[in-house]
């Protein structure tokens, strides 16, 4: 689009040729003052209305208790990477790589006082992970696996891949090198460093202004690859 900063691509990134060819976007051409200047002048109630950011079903609303109308509390320890045992949460769906708010946990006895961030998910044992530390040598990874690729053109581009991407919506474009492991599963090699990858959360690939279609991310370790 026009406006950068309304660029939905990594949420379209998941749509094919088919699909494509019935849709439109009309304001595509469009700045977003632009569009308030328009529907300004249709007197339209909503021209001046602030806008939104987060997940826009739930506009105002709490995710926590949005998400717990679906998804039961499960609660289980929260450790550190030394396996110490330093609070309790309430469920590890409540819970991404790299958040900080809302973990309650303390000022505690011989730590320091840096912020605390979750840095793994252990779903089989139910423990939430944490260290210290906005970029914590856990939190940052310069590669990924990830898995259900995605290519809208229809067909798999040549291998290696360079190119760019998003492990999340609005990052900046990251520079990587892709490459095909075990089971048509993709390698992503970053130039630099990522901080808080998120395993089930989408990666998308672009070149320049063309987006190639995405990934589903699996994990953040080049340990045991040939395994994933």
């Amino acid at each position: 689009p026009k406006d950068i900063e309304k660029d939905q691509s990594y949420f379209l990134s998941g749509l094919n040729q088919e699909q494509l060819r019935f849709s439109m976007f009309p304001l595509g051409g469009l700045k977003k003052q632009q569009v308030r200047e328009i529907a300004n002048r249709h007197k339209l109630v909503n021209s001046e209305k602030k806008g939104t950011t987060g997940i826009c079903f739930i506009e105002q609303r709490s995710f926590r208790n949005f998400i717990t109308n679906y998804i039961k509390d499960n609660p289980g320890d929260i450790k550190t990477l030394e396996n110490a045992t330093i609070g309790q949460h309430r469920g590890l769906h409540l819970y991404t790589i790299g958040q900080r708010k809302g973990l309650g946990i303390g000022g505690l006895k011989n730590s320091n006082n840096s912020p605390w961030f979750v840095v793994n998910k252990d779903l089989e044992q139910n423990i939430l992970y944490v260290a210290q530390g906005e970029n914590h040598p856990a939190l940052l990874s310069d590669m990924l696996i990830a898995s259900n690729a995605f290519w809208i053109e229809g067909a798999s581009p040549t291998f290696p891949l360079f190119c760019a991407a998003k492990i999340r919506y609005r990052q900046a474009d990251q520079y990587c090198r892709v490459t095909i492991g075990q089971n048509g599963r993709l390698i992503v090699n970053f130039e630099k460093p990522q901080r808080a990858i998120a395993p089930g959360q989408t990666i998308v690939f672009y070149k320049r202004d063309l987006c190639l279609g995405n990934a589903i991310i699996q994990t953040n370790s080049d340990l045991n690859i040939d395994n994933h």
